[in-house]
């Protein structure tokens, strides 16, 4: 038996310490709530307008804590909780090594020779196989031999004694019935009759919104949004349920959250509310999902607005948590590092009858690894083998994160190691975009359904999920090593893979660089090894990426504020004020964005 934390023998998992979150998420957060709870609609507004060679060496360049609560009484009603205040265009490369990347533009020579940073050289994989649910346990090795464990047996050593037994479990939740005529409400006939003008915005609307539910890529959201404004109040009076329905789900899925498409959602969805039209599970689960994850590093602030918008939605509105809620609710409170709240969700989960999905392993795998638990991050990744999900590149992901951010680097390599053997020999990984991946999500969820039906093959159906490495791989592999340890040759290797494998290089990854650089670097001189030499290769790559037009790669202040760091500390003010030069030409900033990059670069050279 474990070893247990308590005198009296029993035990009780930790409780990190909080960490305070900063003011204008929480602003954000309070201002959609405000309109969420209130039902008052907000007012929005927005801005205007290959040939393939072996790697070489060198770099190429193109808990916190939440509230102790009382899971006794938290089974359906959560209590209310206390606030508190493809690039390679250049290469990134040593000065006695030659540029590798001999598609793209040549290599500045260095001025003073550096150390040479020796990477071996890249066997071709070979050819993906079927592999058996015995073979798919062994791409992640247990930590003592032990074979791996369930989740429930695992959470058993952690749950404390004291809070079991208590209570007797809440019966099922009662709920309404949802009517079809209710889901429809206003159908055609009962809409506002509309005039010419009208009508034809309302045409030019149901035509945006096909088009962009067939082609995510030919209309921006903002047009949809634009177009929704120019009907007269009330507006939702003159859309049809069906059309409602589908506005609502294209602004619910953009292909990255943040504060502005929060509003923007949250806004119609105060619309529907003042109307007196009700919503769907899964328009409540993506207000929840906004809520929550508008923001980079969710906090206790995030929290408390997805457990708000969980509670109207059970107890004013009347429709129960699907398991879809139940998984955003579990990532955030995880996120946020309240890792007891989690484990309630999860629980109450249970106890509700909802079946894991691949969704909920996966964020069991990471939840685990952000608590450093390898034996509970083992435990749920053989959990999913063991129930038939397809194992694919984002669960092996999770598991790579969790094992270096607990410190098993040997493990992580290992498992990195055998994603890149299921690449076959001379074969090119497909860039995937945002559609592409929804696509493949769904159908890996139609395998592990056909799978448990039809067992015999499931075999054949995992053979077609990939397990490749990809671009999120390659960026977390980059920030442990270059931006956690500063191991530059681990870098370049991995760089030099990217371009192996066909992985255009992305902001994430110059981001990474820069922050290696900025942390990591030193001036001319100083014998770093992230030196202002090879700080001006990578500068001179990125702002060619840039005038080409690279995809996923433009000019945002987090990645030009770590790129004048990088240059502070590698180049001196002079540098810094050439790097600022350079990108003010190229980003398209708003107003405020601007003003608070002209206040970061004044203390950056006056300090």
């Amino acid at each position: 038996m474990k070893a247990s934390s308590r005198i009296d023998g029993s035990r009780c998992g930790a409780i990190p310490l909080p960490r305070p979150s900063k003011s204008w998420p929480a602003a954000a957060t309070a201002a959609a709530l405000l309109l969420f709870a209130h039902t008052h609609r907000a007012a929005y507004s927005h801005a205007g307008p290959s040939a393939r060679q072996p790697p070489a060496r060198g770099l190429c360049v193109g808990c916190r804590g939440g509230n102790s609560i009382r899971p006794d009484r938290a089974r359906l009603v959560p209590l209310p909780f206390q606030r508190k205040a493809g690039l390679h265009k250049n290469s990134f490369f040593q000065p006695s090594v030659p540029n590798i990347c001999e598609s793209h533009t040549s290599a500045a020579v260095s001025p003073a020779p550096e150390p040479e940073v020796v990477v071996p050289v890249l066997q071709k994989p070979t050819t993906q196989q079927s592999l058996s649910k015995q073979e798919l346990l062994a791409l992640v090795d247990s930590y003592d031999g032990r074979p791996l464990e369930s989740v429930e047996e695992h959470l058993r050593f952690f749950r404390d004694p004291y809070l079991r037994g208590y209570d007797t479990p809440d019966g099922p939740p009662i709920t309404l019935a949802r009517s079809q005529q209710d889901y429809h409400f206003p159908t055609a006939e009962e809409t506002i009759a509309p005039d010419d003008e009208v009508r034809q915005i309302l045409w030019h609307l149901r035509f945006c919104i096909i088009t962009r539910l067939r082609n995510s890529e030919k209309v921006d959201l903002d047009e949809i949004y634009d177009t929704y404004q120019r009907l007269p109040e009330p507006r939702m009076l003159y859309i049809p349920g069906r059309l409602r329905h589908q506005l609502l789900s294209v602004l619910g899925q953009p292909q990255k959250k943040n504060s502005k498409s929060m509003l923007r959602y949250f806004a119609v969805i105060a619309d529907v509310k003042n109307n007196g039209i009700s919503l769907t599970s899964g328009e409540w689960n993506a207000a929840i999902s906004f809520a929550s994850r508008y923001v980079g590093v969710s906090t206790e602030v995030e929290v408390e607005a997805a457990l708000e918008i969980w509670r109207e939605m059970e107890h004013e509105s009347s429709i129960p948590a699907t398991d879809v809620t139940f998984n955003i609710l579990f990532d955030v409170a995880s996120k946020a590092g309240n890792f007891t709240l989690a484990e309630m969700i999860y629980r109450e989960m249970e106890a509700r009858g909802h079946r894991p999905n691949r969704y909920h392993y996966v964020s069991l795998i990471h939840f685990f690894g952000l608590k450093l638990d390898t034996d509970g991050l083992r435990a749920a990744y053989g959990e999913m083998v063991r129930a038939g999900e397809m194992i694919d590149t984002v669960a092996l992901n999770a598991v790579l994160s969790g094992l270096l951010r607990a410190g098993e680097e040997d493990a992580a390599e290992r498992v990195y190691e055998k994603m890149k053997a299921s690449v076959g020999n001379g074969e090119a990984i497909p860039v995937r975009n945002y559609a592409t991946n929804r696509a493949i999500t769904q159908a890996l969820l139609m395998f592990a359904r056909l799978g448990r039906h039809h067992p015999d093959l499931r075999e054949r159906l995992q053979a077609t999920a990939p397990l490749h490495p990809d671009l999120h791989t390659y960026r977390i592999l980059v920030n442990h090593h270059g931006v956690g340890k500063g191991d530059l040759a681990r870098v370049a290797r991995y760089v030099d893979e990217m371009k192996y494998f066909c992985i255009p290089l992305h902001g994430a990854i110059f981001l990474a660089l820069f922050k290696s650089f900025a942390i990591h670097g030193g001036p001319v001189g100083s014998g770093a090894a992230w030196s202002a030499q090879r700080l001006g290769s990578i500068w001179d790559a990125f702002l060619n990426a840039l005038d080409e037009g690279a995809p996923g790669l433009e000019v945002k202040t987090w990645l030009a504020c770590w790129a004048l760091r990088a240059f502070a500390r590698c180049g001196g003010r002079n540098g810094v004020l050439e790097a600022y030069d350079a990108l003010k030409e190229r980003w398209r900033l708003g107003y405020e964005d601007e003003q608070f990059m002209v206040d970061f670069l004044g203390g950056l050279v006056n300090r």
